[in-house]
């Protein structure tokens, strides 16, 4: 594996693994800012900052960027998440100067245009829309709202309705001056690529960022708390989540191992006891998500609305058993196997592999090598499963439930009991 990292004179990091087998390059800017970097007034502005970079730049209609990409048969996309925002492209190797040229343009250059921006102030109000009739949607919301109440990190990424109404050009560029740093920025590209030409293309692209700092994110507090909407969907969705380590601790890989071993797959735990055995849902399933200062162990399953309640108990006693009893080192050496399987699969997607290397440079400070990955999930054993879950449900409860639930009095006692962390449960 050949990765090759630089840095610009302004702090730009500019990374590379170089994948002789591929003919194609991945590449992207990532910016280590994200919908947790918003004031309370920007709720929902990094989101559409991201959508207007494409609407248009002082060289470029919004017509001509997607035509110039597909003519070189390239594709362009972009995403925003809690934590960072990425802009990023697909070509073939020959292309990679034209790509770039495009991404630095609709970073540095956005025109903001005021017909474009009403356009796609109507397309954010109807994702919001489409958010709202998603039951999945809804409840994640909902339980960052209670995880994380009043807190930027607890705020759904779109925005609301209200918020984005209220976006005009001025709020949009203050949002871009303010976060789109180089050294808060990470060029990254894996494929068919040579480390010398990117650094080259970016000196000639990119050494005009802002080499200031930006400003430091609110950190976030997990608290714990109940959100509810009784919207009358088929099922209803449970989501329950209790407080997990941040990306850099220790205990993180831990916490992905755990949340494998219990939800992780047709085997796991979670999966044989609810539906398997009892047929309560569809699909159970968990999972462990990490932000570089906390982190969520979540259970997401949907079932009937009068079993909604025995429903949350079997997964209450399934994790509280599992405290108790711990694991076997079978179910350990499986889980680890599906881990590097992912690990190892996505080294295969050079999009996957850029958008890793983008955000180890940006959350690590250096790229973690795959054998270092692997040996973290290695020293993992049964009895610090044991002792992590234990920990995990001695913290505040996190629940969201979307749909409605017949048997409400019954719920509400087992989330009462759910609350009490597993060493002192009855």
């Amino acid at each position: 594996m050949t990765v090759t990292r630089s840095a610009l004179a302004n702090g730009l990091t500019v990374v590379s693994h170089r994948m002789p087998e591929v003919e194609t390059v991945s590449l992207g800017i990532w910016i280590g800012a994200g919908s947790r970097s918003e004031q309370p007034a920007e709720h929902g502005v990094a989101h559409f900052l991201e959508h207007m970079a494409f609407k248009g730049t002082r060289r470029r209609s919004a017509r001509e960027i997607v035509e110039e990409i597909e003519a070189a048969g390239g594709d362009l996309n972009a995403a925003t998440s809690v934590d960072s925002t990425g802009y990023y492209a697909r070509v073939l190797q020959a292309d990679l100067p034209l790509a770039l040229d495009i991404l630095s343009d609709i970073i540095l250059e956005p025109r903001f245009d005021g017909a474009e921006l009403a356009r796609e102030r109507d397309v954010i109000l109807q994702e919001i829309a489409a958010s709202s009739d998603s039951p999945d949607d809804i409840a994640y919301d909902f339980l960052s709202e209670a995880a994380y109440p009043d807190q930027p990190v607890g705020r759904p990424i779109l925005g609301t309705a209200q918020s984005v109404l209220g976006f005009e050009r001025n709020h949009l560029g203050a949002y871009l001056t303010a976060h789109y740093h180089a050294p808060n920025m990470v060029l990254a590209a894996a494929g068919a690529v040579d480390h010398a030409v990117l650094v080259a293309e970016a000196e000639r692209r990119l050494a005009g960022l802002s080499s200031e700092p930006t400003p430091i994110p609110q950190r976030a507090v997990y608290v714990g708390g109940r959100r509810q909407s009784a919207k009358p969907f088929e099922q209803t969705h449970l989501m329950i989540a209790l407080e997990a380590p941040a990306y850099h601790q220790p205990d993180y890989f831990k916490s992905q191992i755990l949340a494998g071993a219990l939800g992780g797959g047709m085997s796991s735990r979670l999966f044989q006891e609810v539906r398997e055995r009892r047929g309560l849902c569809y699909s159970v399933y968990a999972f462990s998500s990490g932000l570089t200062d906390s982190g969520m162990f979540v259970v997401h399953a949907a079932g009937a609305p009068d079993k909604t309640d025995e429903l949350f108990s079997v997964i209450r006693n399934e994790l509280e058993q599992a405290a108790d009893r711990g694991f076997d080192q079978t179910e350990l050496a499986r889980v680890k196997a599906q881990l590097k399987m992912g690990l190892l699969a996505a080294l295969e997607s050079s999009s996957a592999r850029a958008e890793q290397l983008a955000r180890h440079s940006l959350f690590c400070g250096r790229v973690l090598t795959t054998a270092e990955l692997i040996e973290r999930i290695e020293a993992v054993g049964t009895a610090d499963l044991q002792a992590l879950l234990q920990k995990v449900l001695g913290s505040p409860l996190s629940l969201a439930t979307v749909g409605p639930i017949a048997n409400l009095a019954r719920f509400e006692a087992v989330a009462d009991k759910f609350a009490v962390p597993a060493s002192r449960a009855a």
